[in-house]
């Protein structure tokens, strides 16, 4: 009331001079209102040290804040959360929004409802119609969720499916798509990660039990690493170690060949030592049993000979005996 007061006021004074409308600049600098100022500062045309800004800069929105029981104007280049911008020649305002309406962009088209109120079609609605449920968190009117699906945005996008059911790109699945796996924790189908290993290095020494030389054959190894290790469900690694045959190049160690020579030449020795003692102890137990076995063919060959000698004694003596005659005489000769 008080800046219309002030406009109407500037009015008058402009009908009382007839060069007003022609030199305007020229007659706010001589025939201004006490306490109307043009050197105001944040955007303000004029301004006015009890009601703040009175007009605006091109372009610049003029907001009416309430400053105790006064309303205070101040320049914006929007308008805030509640209050819609119009335009016209004269002046730039901010308009406040529908009740219901906690954002707007003219006074018929409402952009985000109070609490309480749903969005549908740019109007606030305190229900939704039949074929839509109302969506506390986003206070607009959103289409029923799919059967599978335990909560939704619109669009029929799922953000948590029901017990059992995997998420993927706002779909729930009861079995993960190819290239995509299962993360029970999280019940969210994952991209499948398979192994990845770099190339081979170079091969190693040639060498066995830790050595390069002593010996006429070897091996050599060589390896790679795993740059990305897998999912669960992902390829598994390839083998990152390998090795191969290969030949010693020195087959004599420095310093240890002459000792090497002779423990060989020693180990024959030792074996012909011990192939000469067991072919002598051989030869002596086969000698006593061919004692053993004389002993044995002579003792019959005497046994034989004694059971001769009494046979022969015993049919001897049979010849010596007188023979008796029949009638009790004495021996007939």
């Amino acid at each position: 009331m008080q800046l219309q007061l002030i406009s109407f006021v500037l009015i008058l004074h402009c009908m009382e001079y007839t060069d007003c409308q022609q030199q305007p600049s020229r007659y706010r600098q001589h025939k201004q209102n006490p306490g109307v100022s043009s050197g105001c500062q944040g955007g303000c045309l004029t301004c006015s040290d009890y009601n703040g800004c009175l007009s605006c800069k091109p372009r610049l929105f003029i907001f009416l804040e309430r400053n105790g029981m006064r309303q205070m104007g101040v320049c914006l280049p929007s308008c805030p959360s509640g209050f819609y911008g119009t335009r016209s020649p004269d002046r730039n305002t901010c308009t406040k929004c529908r009740p219901e309406c906690d954002s707007c962009f003219n006074k018929n088209l409402c952009m985000r409802c109070r609490a309480g109120y749903y969005l549908h079609l740019g109007k606030c609605q305190e229900s939704c119609p039949e074929s839509l449920v109302c969506s506390d968190t986003q206070r607009e009117c959103v289409p029923k969720c799919p059967a599978d699906c335990d909560a939704c945005l619109i669009n029929d996008t799922c953000t948590r499916c029901r017990p059992g059911l995997y998420l993927l790109l706002g779909k729930c699945h009861h079995v993960c798509p190819d290239e995509f796996e299962p993360n029970d924790k999280l019940m969210e189908c994952s991209l499948q990660v398979h192994c990845a290993v770099g190339e081979w290095g170079e091969w190693s020494p040639c060498s066995r039990s830790g050595k390069t030389c002593g010996f006429k054959w070897g091996e050599e190894t060589r390896t790679r690493e795993v740059v990305q290790f897998p999912t669960a469900y992902g390829k598994p690694c390839p083998p990152i170690w390998e090795k191969k045959e290969c030949v010693l190049k020195r087959r004599r160690c420095p310093g240890q060949g002459k000792g090497r020579k002779g423990e060989r030449r020693g180990e024959r020795r030792n074996r012909d030592n011990r192939r000469d003692k067991d072919s002598q102890g051989e030869g002596r137990r086969e000698r006593k049993k061919d004692r053993e076995r004389e002993r044995g063919e002579a003792g019959d060959r005497e046994d034989s000979e004694n059971r001769n000698k009494t046979e022969q004694r015993r049919r001897r003596g049979q010849n010596r005996d007188p023979v008796v005659s029949p009638e009790g005489g004495g021996p007939t000769q």
